[in-house]
């Protein structure tokens, strides 16, 4: 092959190499770990966050409980955004987090739901009827809604009543595939998971009061790995700013 030179190659390619040089010193990758709950949103955002800042965000899904056991045994995230505030206050009490970068992204918002129309009554009167088979959570220990879920229960007085009926999830997502796949008649999941722009997308779903269980307090932090990384402080406050604000309040959480 031959290539053709013009007299005004070696500029155009000085500006050439000087526009690469230029992306490839603004451009980083920050890796996330991210709660399971908030996978939709993160999507959502990421894509924005890319096209706005050059910036690649790439994420892992799961349950914050895991994340803390990986974090700790050397996984290479650059920040967190957590199910719950105590694990990224944990992790700043033990050394692992950037000092002053830890904030409230959202609050999440639990639902009962099934994936049959009109199943799930808005008051959640199924629930004491106990004409399902099983009742899908996520793992309480786990992940904080589960955790949020057993705390309904308690307050309703259904403890024991439904302790036979439950098929535990590792995380929020496979709580969300129990129900999702008739495994489970009903299921506590994040209302994020089926609500986008003001409605339930699919099923029928009560909305839990929020003084029915904890506030489920979400915190970011970036983590050691991230404190020199331009992508992860970018990211940070990209989540504080009015495009990722609405794009988490479409999803049902507060902020």
């Amino acid at each position: 092959m031959t290539i053709r030179v013009s007299r005004f190659a070696p500029t155009c390619l000085a500006s050439l190499l000087a526009v690469f040089a230029l992306g490839s010193a603004q451009a980083d990758e920050v890796q996330v770990a991210v709660a399971a709950n908030f996978t939709a949103p993160i999507q959502a955002i990421a894509a924005d966050f890319e096209k706005d800042t050059g910036h690649k965000l790439v994420a892992a899904y799961g349950a914050t409980g895991q994340f803390y056991t990986q974090i700790k045994n050397g996984a290479p995230f650059d920040v967190l955004l957590s199910a719950d505030d105590s694990t990224p206050q944990k992790l700043e009490s033990e050394g692992d987090t950037v000092k002053g970068s830890r904030f409230t992204y959202a609050i999440g918002t639990l639902a009962l739901w099934s994936a049959k129309d009109g199943y799930v009554d808005a008051k959640g009167k199924v629930l004491s009827d106990n004409k399902y088979q099983h009742l899908s959570i996520a793992n309480p220990k786990a992940a904080p809604y589960g955790l949020a879920a057993t705390q309904v229960l308690a307050k309703l007085g259904l403890t024991d009543k439904v302790k036979g009926k439950i098929v535990e999830g590792q995380n929020i997502t496979q709580a969300y595939q129990f129900v999702s796949t008739g495994n489970a008649q009903i299921g506590f999941v994040a209302l994020s998971q089926i609500y986008k722009d003001g409605k339930v997308t699919s099923g029928s779903a009560w909305i839990v009061p929020a003084d029915m269980h904890d506030p489920i307090k979400q915190d970011a932090v970036i983590l050691n790995k991230g404190k020199d990384n331009p992508a992860a402080k970018a990211l940070v406050a990209y989540l504080k700013g009015p495009k990722a604000a609405a794009v988490i309040k479409s999803y049902g959480y507060q902020l």
